[in-house]
């Protein structure tokens, strides 16, 4: 019996033609390392997990099926890299067939058993498994897989990246109490944003991982998930979403308690498929509007954000899996070389976004700006969108918090700097007074109240009731020259201060 996926925000393709295309013929470039990979199991023992074909009651700690990419420099003369097939036999694991030959993988999982498809099974990959990492930190890519899908899906994809110098790391995308999703998709979303910030705990752990640099990539509904993550974690540095269903699903991201739009202020790119034939609207029931909507990417105003929309692909081809295996939809698809240069393209575009903003590569960032045309492209290939984050407005909250974190020191050189940066910079006089009071009468922050309001009188010299205030500060902490001092310049600057001349006659009683 054939084992099917539930099938939500892809789009049906039942009108097939037969395809040609390899890995050869995809014709990503690899870079200077060689690409190693593992697979293992690690179980999350905060929550529970049912094998559904085990046919029992028992519950399990939820397993986490790990695949991972990453760079090595070691010698592979005497090694065989990865065949397809390979990755397949991970994927029955993830299915809870481990035991199923080899033989019946086609007939079972999703793909149709096809000469060609057999064909693509035994094609070379550039993974070699378990050789040695190279001696460097890279930074981390967490993919995010498509509905029920295989964190193998996009092998290719991770391939390349990990030869550029990346460590990728992917899970199944699973349901939250067994293999598959139920129909509460709000709670799906949580359960593979908790299974990304597992990995997340999972990689950190490695000596050759550079924390500081995590970046989130998914397709499809992988997309939801990855941006819920990205908003409730502040050490996520930028998102690349594969035809990503945030686009099509932003009301049901909406109702997260997590979401807040604000809160994505990391680099974005979202590669989209090209629009959706009128036909297949029609045939399909698929809303038009999924052509020309993207509320998410239109609400950021934090972001730096780019929308590409590849004319040669539907949704299925954001994926290596998908490029290889799928049939061809003809009422819609483009040819296999088409399909195949765009799923390079698509890559390179992800290559350049991760370097440009995760190792600070200048010429991927002119790549990004560049047009696709300046970049070698043909105009029949894709159309390119670039959103700038507004600028932001540094508060004197701001100001504060940054302040505090050098203990109020060196106040007036930390001012004139900040104001270069941020020219928009506002520090009212009457905010001043009060934080210094404030921290005066603070008895673990006297000291610092008194650094504020000298501060202060040094922007607004003429000022009398900052010196007045100062005055104010110096009695209460029992020095009375100081005291004195303030409240006759308060005076000098207003002769009818009331307050300064009663404390002056109190003083010099």
């Amino acid at each position: 019996m054939k084992s099917f996926l539930l099938t939500i925000f892809v789009f049906f393709q039942i009108h097939v033609i037969i395809g040609q295309t390899s890995l050869q013929e995809i014709a990503l470039k690899n870079g200077k390392f060689k690409v190693g990979f593992l697979h293992y199991t690690v179980s999350d023992s905060a929550r529970t997990y049912s094998r559904i074909n085990d046919f029992n009651n028992q519950t399990i700690p939820r397993p986490i099926l790990v695949s991972l990419w990453y760079p090595s420099t070691q010698n592979t003369i005497a090694t065989t890299p990865m065949k397809i097939v390979n990755y397949f036999e991970i994927l029955k694991k993830e299915e809870e067939w481990e035991y199923l030959p080899n033989e019946q993988l086609l007939n079972w999982f999703y793909y149709h058993n096809t000469p060609a498809n057999q064909k693509h099974l035994q094609e070379q990959t550039t993974a070699y498994p378990k050789i040695e990492f190279a001696n460097d930190k890279f930074p981390i890519i967490i993919y995010t897989p498509s509905l029920h899908a295989s964190a193998i899906e996009n092998f290719a994809l991770c391939e390349y990246l990990a030869s550029n110098g990346y460590i990728v790391i992917a899970s199944t995308s699973r349901g939250t109490e067994s293999r598959w999703f139920n129909r509460n998709h709000e709670k799906n979303i949580e359960t593979q944003a908790r299974d990304i910030e597992f990995l997340i705990w999972e990689i950190t752990k490695s000596p050759n991982a550079d924390t500081n640099q995590i970046a989130l990539m998914g397709f499809s509904f992988g997309g939801l998930s990855n941006i819920q993550v990205q908003m409730r974690n502040t050490n996520i540095k930028a998102i690349v979403s594969l035809d990503g269903t945030e686009r099509y699903q932003y009301a049901l991201l909406k109702k997260s308690p997590f979401f807040n739009i604000k809160k994505m202020n990391v680099p974005y790119i979202h590669m989209a498929q090209k629009d959706i034939p009128e036909k297949v609207l029609k045939e399909d029931n698929i809303n038009s509007e999924l052509n020309t909507q993207f509320k998410l990417y239109d609400s950021l105003s934090k972001s730096k954000a780019y929308r590409l929309k590849f004319k040669n692909l539907t949704h299925s081809y954001f994926s290596t899996l998908g490029v290889l295996f799928e049939k061809r939809d003809k009422r819609q698809d483009k040819s296999d070389s088409e399909i195949m240069e765009s799923y390079k393209w698509a890559s390179v575009y992800t290559l350049n976004f991760l370097d440009a903003f995760l190792k600070n590569n200048t010429s991927a960032l002119q790549f990004m700006n560049n047009t696709p045309l300046d970049n070698g492209i043909k105009n029949a290939l894709l159309l390119q969108s670039t959103k700038q984050p507004e600028k932001d407005v540094f508060t004197f909250q701001d100001f504060n918090e940054l302040a505090s974190n050098k203990n109020y020191e060196n106040l007036l050189s930390l001012y004139k700097a900040t104001k270069k940066k941020h020219p928009t910079l506002e520090l009212p006089e009457g905010n001043l007074n009060t934080l210094g009071l404030q921290l005066v009468f603070r008895p673990d922050s006297s000291e610092k109240g008194i650094l504020i309001l000298l501060f202060a009188t040094k922007l607004y010299p003429d000022s009398a009731n900052l010196f007045d205030s100062l005055a104010e500060a110096y009695l209460f902490l029992k020095n009375r020259e100081k005291a004195i001092e303030n409240f006759e310049k308060s005076l000098e600057l207003n002769s009818q201060n009331q307050n300064a001349i009663n404390r002056l006659q109190q003083l010099k009683e």
